[in-house]
């Protein structure tokens, strides 16, 4: 079989691994014994698990041409409806449904009001951004809700040295949600609607596809996923915590954009996505490793955004 360069460099998700393999050697080769040890790399992959979720998810949103500034008030609620289940006395396996769900059913009230006012996406969620952060004040009565864990706190901890597990459990379900997206996305004609609805909605509706219908499928399917971060977060903090992920929904997209979503919709990479999410990580950690100051991360990261915005234009003008 011919090994073809050209087809693999124009995959979407190429460029952002590309970056990433680039920029951790970068680091790695200044800071060889701290930042590319095994515990470096595990505890890099952990503190990636909730954007990565999230990623996967907006990236749905995108490629269907949306957009969900909400994300970030989703898992901060879930975390506090978490913390309030478990000190009500429920178990950890019907608290850890409630809180899912409760994002779930927050994705789909996103969809449904997208869908049926059709206002911009950016309206809308702007607007649900501000509701839910409230209700999960509300419901935490504005303070952090120290529950006991019962056990949940074991998805994000630390793999014990020598086990098979290798990483946190919250990371190896990162990697089944963002495997499950990648098949829904690529492979299904669920994915193909998502792209066809993104690319031109009026064209997908004289195509016979339920543009509505699709719209509440990904706003619920970023929801669920935004559940499961929410999740993982409680087990990460040990807290139900309603000032949580402010400013997690541009991380968000900042992944999605580098890893080769279109803001105009109608393209998406979920693998070019997590590889977005990875490279934020790796440049906070390794200027954290080289001692630089957090406003130089934060120049670092801007400075790839619109990098990967630039070179994404250029792709599409080439194309």
């Amino acid at each position: 079989m011919k090994f073809d360069v050209r087809k693999l460099l124009a995959r979407p998700a190429a460029g952002p691994l590309i970056a990433l393999v680039l920029v951790y050697a970068v680091f790695a080769a200044l800071r060889p014994d701290s930042f590319a040890s095994s515990i470096a790399v595990e505890l890099m992959l952990r503190s990636t698990v909730k954007v990565a979720l999230c990623a996967v998810g907006m990236t749905l949103v995108i490629a269907a041409g949306g957009i969900d500034l909400s994300v970030g008030s989703v898992v901060a609620l879930v975390t506090v409806v978490v913390a309030r289940a478990l000190e009500a006395g429920y178990g950890p396996l019907s608290a850890a449904l409630v809180g899912v769900g409760v994002g779930a059913v927050a994705g789909i009230a996103n969809g449904a009001l997208v869908s049926a006012l059709r206002i911009t996406p950016f309206i809308v969620t702007l607007g649900t951004m501000s509701a839910l952060r409230g209700v999960a004040k509300g419901l935490a009565r504005e303070q952090k809700i120290d529950a006991p864990s019962k056990g949940l706190d074991v998805l994000m901890r630390l793999a014990p040295r020598g086990s098979a597990q290798l990483l946190p459990l919250g990371v190896w379900i990162a990697v089944i949600v963002a495997a499950v997206g990648v098949v829904l996305l690529g492979h299904t004609r669920t994915g193909r609607r998502i792209i066809a609805v993104g690319s031109s909605s009026d064209a997908a509706r004289l195509a016979g596809i339920s543009v509505g219908r699709t719209t509440i499928i990904v706003y619920g399917a970023l929801g669920l996923v935004a559940g499961v971060a929410g999740l993982l977060e409680l087990s990460a903090l040990t807290v139900g915590d309603p000032t949580d992920s402010i400013g997690l929904e541009l991380q968000v997209i900042a992944a999605v954009v580098i890893g080769g979503g279109s803001l105009a919709g109608g393209r998406g990479s979920i693998g070019g996505a997590l590889c977005g999410a990875l490279l934020m990580t790796v440049i906070a950690n390794g200027a954290t490793h080289l001692g630089l100051a957090t406003w130089v991360q934060e120049i670092l990261t801007g400075f790839i955004i619109v990098l990967a915005v630039g070179l994404d234009r250029l792709r599409e003008d080439s194309a």
